[in-house]
């Protein structure tokens, strides 16, 4: 019964089923997390939902923005960007069905295993967050995504601002916040404002901000986050911190990193022959 995570996979059904062969993956014996950005640029997004719905219970998902901005374009709120490659998506007969199950993954989820506690995210925690918080804040942004009239809640979605999380912020603007931090966050200041410009590496933080997980006395420093969404950060594994986003749609790899039984292995595929790879531009 082996516990995967698996970074950000976008579309790349030919690299995740090569992953999957790699590691011998039963879905009746195994679970394997996916930590967002499950569609869009990759060549093959309707196949990878249709694989990971199919699984059931035995692949965990959470939402990256790239899964949400799929809702989005969906409902009619957002129009397809340059890149994206949604429209099979978007004209299969099972439409409904996938978006239906699309929407119904939360946006963090709590993993214990190997007497590990884990944090499962496609972006970021703002330092001030807990790992119950997240889970809490999480869980109201679930909670509004699976509301009839969710269409409404995401024509408000989008935005900058605020940037920064307060207790008393309510309604569109908490939502807001809590979307971007944990799908979009890649660096932070001290206190917690979001930058959202620079897509660069750890090492190109703009003046007074740093990564969302260098900041000091984090107060989600207790568990081990596992993130992907930065593929310009690249694999870390260190006792806090699980970075899984290398690259595969981009040429790189697409990474799992076994997590039960007390150890870490890291498993990966090289995608950069695979169809459908993009280049950085």
């Amino acid at each position: 019964m082996a516990i995967y995570l698996v970074g950000d996979i976008q579309g790349c059904d030919a690299a995740l089923g090569l992953l999957l062969d790699k590691i011998a993956y039963s879905p009746s014996r195994d679970t394997l997390y996916c930590l967002g950005d499950l569609v869009n640029r990759g060549p093959d997004s309707l196949a990878v939902l249709r694989r990971l719905m199919a699984y059931g219970d035995s692949a965990p998902c959470i939402l990256g923005n790239h899964d949400l901005h799929l809702l989005a374009t969906a409902a009619g709120v957002r129009k397809p960007g340059r890149l994206d490659t949604l429209g099979a998506i978007l004209q299969a007969p099972d439409r409904a069905a996938l978006l239906d199950w699309l929407r119904h993954q939360p946006l963090a989820r709590s993993l214990h295993t190997g007497g590990q506690d884990y944090l499962l995210v496609h972006a970021g925690v703002l330092p001030s967050w807990t790992a119950a918080q997240t889970i809490s804040l999480a869980a109201e942004v679930q909670n509004r995504l699976q509301a009839p009239d969710y269409q409404n809640w995401l024509a408000t979605m989008y935005g900058n601002e605020p940037d920064h999380w307060s207790d008393d912020w309510q309604g569109e603007q908490r939502l807001r916040v809590i979307v971007n931090a944990l799908t979009r966050l890649r660096f932070c200041t001290a206190d917690g404002r979001m930058d959202f410009a620079s897509k660069e590496g750890a090492g190109a933080a703009p003046a007074g901000y740093l990564p969302w997980f260098e900041v000091p006395q984090r107060a989600s420093s207790n568990v081990c986050i596992a993130f992907g969404h930065w593929s310009t950060l690249g694999h870390i594994d260190r006792p806090d911190l699980l970075a899984l986003d290398t690259g595969c749609v981009w040429g790189g790899c697409l990474s799992a990193m076994r997590v039960d039984g007390g150890r870490r292995e890291l498993l990966q595929v090289n995608c950069h022959d695979l169809p459908g790879v993009l280049r950085p531009v």
